[in-house]
C-alpha cells in the first residue's frame, strides 16, 4: 500500500481540506462525541459512582474551594469548565455566597442537574472544551476531572492559553485532574493504586470489563510534570501544585500582569 501525500486533494467533502485533514478531524469529532454521549448516558448515575471510583475525591473538592482567594463574602465571577453535575460549583456556592458562578460542558443532561444542583442562580453554557470560547474574562476559573479528555498535549496546551486569556488579571486557574506518572513504572502503580481502591467499592469484574478499558477508550491523560510546563509556557505566575496522590492531582496558576 502506498503512502497517503497529506498535499493530496480530497475528492470528497471540502476540496479545500486534505485527506489527512478530514481524517484528523472525523478522529477528533468521533472522540468528542464519544464523551457527549458517554456523559449524557451517565448523567443521572454520575454522582453515585463517582464516590466509588475517584479516591480522596472529597478531599480533593476541599482543597480546590480553599484556595481560592477570596473571602466568604466578597462578590467574584467564576467559571466551572466541564462542571459535569455541578458538584464543584456547588461547593463553590455553599462556602462563597456571593459568588456569580457560570457551569460549562458538553452534556446538556449534566448541565441541568447541575442547575437543579445548585441553589443560587447560575448561568448555564453548553460547548466543547476543543473549541470554547470564553463569552467574558472571570476572576476563577476551576476544572475538575474534564481537560484530561482533551486528545493531545497540543489541544491541553491550547487550552491553557485561551483559559490564561479568559482572566482577569491577578485571577487563578484551578484544575482537579487525572494524572500521568512521569514513568512507565510509576503509571502503572497509580492504576494499581487506583485498581486496589476500586476494589473496595466494585466487583473486580465491573473494574477489567468496564472502568479500565473505558479509561484507555476515553481519557487521555499527560503527565502533572507536562501540565506545569503547559501552564508555564502559556504564561501562568506561581504554578504549583497543591495535591498529588497517585494518579490524582490539584494544582494552579495566577494571572499576573
Amino acid at each position: 500500500m502506498g503512502n497517503i501525500n497529506a498535499t493530496t486533494t480530497s475528492i470528497i467533502g471540502n476540496p479545500d481540506e486534505t485527506i489527512i485533514e478530514q481524517l484528523v478531524k472525523s478522529i477528533d469529532t468521533s472522540h468528542t462525541e464519544k464523551i457527549k454521549l458517554h456523559f449524557d448516558d451517565a448523567a443521572n448515575r454520575f454522582d453515585n459512582f463517582i464516590q466509588t471510583l475517584i479516591p480522596n475525591y472529597n478531599n480533593m473538592i476541599e482543597i480546590l474551594t480553599a484556595i481560592i482567594p477570596f473571602d466568604e463574602h466578597d462578590d467574584f465571577e467564576v467559571i466551572d469548565l466541564g462542571c459535569g453535575t455541578g458538584t464543584i460549583s456547588y461547593f463553590i456556592n455553599k462556602k462563597f455566597s456571593h459568588a456569580k458562578i457560570t457551569c460549562m460542558d458538553i452534556s446538556e443532561k449534566m448541565l441541568q442537574i447541575a442547575a437543579d444542583k445548585i441553589v443560587a442562580d447560575v448561568s448555564c453554557i453548553s460547548g466543547d472544551l476543543n473549541t470554547f470560547t470564553f463569552p467574558q474574562k472571570y476572576d476563577v476559573i476551576v476544572s475538575s476531572l474534564a481537560l484530561h479528555h482533551l486528545e493531545t498535549d497540543q489541544a491541553k496546551f491550547e487550552m491553557y492559553q485561551r483559559i490564561y486569556a479568559g482572566l482577569k488579571e491577578n485571577g487563578i486557574f484551578i484544575n482537579l485532574d487525572i494524572v500521568l506518572g512521569s514513568n512507565e513504572e510509576l503509571q502503572a502503580i497509580n492504576m494499581q493504586n487506583w485498581i486496589n481502591f476500586m476494589k473496595q467499592n466494585v466487583s473486580e469484574r465491573e473494574i477489567v470489563e468496564k472502568w479500565i478499558p473505558s479509561y484507555y477508550a476515553d481519557d487521555r491523560p499527560t503527565s502533572l510534570r507536562s501540565h506545569i510546563k503547559f501552564l508555564e509556557e502559556a504564561g501562568f505566575k506561581e504554578v504549583d501544585v497543591i495535591y498529588k496522590a497517585f494518579n490524582y492531582s490539584v494544582f494552579c496558576g495566577r494571572k499576573r500582569i
